[in-house]
């Protein structure tokens, strides 16, 4: 069995059907046991890459889950207080649908994975742009608001400016850096609450109606508890996945993690715009990258300070981001003024294309 086990074990590292003719040589391993063994050993190899996927898939699924039933609670309970409708679209809303992403980062930073924290929000802002914005303009045209280059734009590239200049020079995001970034998201919704409240507006649901306030504690309870639960999964599934796959635990992050947090993005834009529904706007997926690296990260950073791990985060990752986030004001104004189409969508898809082929290289 020793000798057996030996031969097992450097079967690993190359093709089993070469190695079990090399072990026909060692008295008493037949190489049909080993070729056996060989085998049994991949077919366990799948299972457990099946078993992390699984993981990964409840984790996001439960996130999901999550994720609307505590902003229902959320917006029922305002509601309730009689708390204004805008104050809810720009802050009960807002925090509720990045409560996933929040979540995750939280969770991951506390339990030593805080490349996946910070791959998660580059990832998804990339992805917004890369992937989701992408396959929206496949499906229709998009008009863009005015506001993209009054408001919009700016912050989210001031806020990606911000985050990369704190986090390059010492490859941590402190305690204090994360206030300065909730400062800057706080004055971001004075101005919002002041001068765009028909905008505001306009992103809450028109049927959002109270609810009885044991249905709000029920959601809160189970929202709540699937996020952490969804969490623990996706965290759990995505370490393991990248140790078995023998990947960065940033490469799982910005790729795996980030892809999955942004699905209900790809989905409420996908049914928007196969509806005909003119509401969608750019807007929405850049205010989604502005509460990524402001609340998202800033909340993090507020509760256990994020350090780099993987330096290919800051030496190639936030230039992506950086990048891509800049890519849109020319796609935007060209060829046509405030319009974007599928042309712009198949740019943005190869630009994410190119990305991810780097990510993996």
């Amino acid at each position: 069995m020793k000798g057996l086990f030996e031969c097992f074990c450097w079967n690993q590292g190359a093709n089993g059907l070469k190695n079990a003719r090399f072990c026909k040589i060692h008295p008493g391993i037949p190489a049909k046991a080993t070729f056996l063994v060989a085998r049994r050993v991949r077919i366990f190899r799948i299972f457990f890459y099946m078993q992390e996927f699984l993981f990964i898939a409840l984790g996001l699924a439960l996130l999901i889950l999550g994720g609307g039933w505590l902003l229902k609670a959320a917006v029922a309970l305002s509601l309730k207080l009689a708390i204004s409708r805008i104050i809810i679209g720009m802050t009960v809303v807002s925090f509720a649908t990045s409560a996933p992403e929040l979540i995750v980062s939280i969770n991951a930073a506390l339990e030593g994975f805080p490349d996946i924290a910070l791959g998660n929000v580059v990832g998804s802002n990339i992805a917004n742009l890369g992937l989701v914005l992408a396959i929206v303009l496949l499906l229709g045209s998009i008009d863009v608001r005015p506001s993209f280059y009054t408001t919009d734009w700016p912050i989210m590239m001031l806020a990606s400016l911000l985050f990369t200049g704190f986090i390059y020079f010492d490859a941590e995001l402190s305690r204090n850096e994360g206030i300065a970034m909730l400062i800057l998201l706080f004055a971001f919704l004075v101005y919002l609450l002041r001068f765009q409240k028909t905008a505001v507006v306009d992103n809450l649901l028109e049927d959002d109606v109270p609810l009885p306030l044991y249905k709000i504690v029920l959601f809160l309870g189970l929202g709540g508890a699937a996020l952490w639960g969804g969490s623990e999964l996706l965290i759990n599934g995505a370490v393991s996945l990248a140790a078995n796959l023998g990947v960065s635990e940033r490469v799982i992050g910005i790729t795996v993690v980030s892809v999955g947090t942004s699905i209900p993005e790809l989905a409420a834009s996908g049914v928007a715009i196969l509806k005909r529904e003119k509401s969608i706007s750019v807007g929405n997926l850049i205010g989604s990258n502005i509460f990524n690296l402001l609340a998202v990260l800033g909340i993090t950073a507020m509760v256990t300070p994020i350090r780099v791990m993987d330096q290919r985060l800051l030496t190639s990752d936030v230039f992506w981001m950086l990048a891509i986030s800049f890519l849109i004001l020319p796609l935007v104004f060209f060829p046509k003024g405030l319009r974007l189409g599928w042309r712009d969508g198949i740019i943005l898809g190869a630009f994410y294309a190119v990305f991810l082929y780097n990510t993996f290289l």
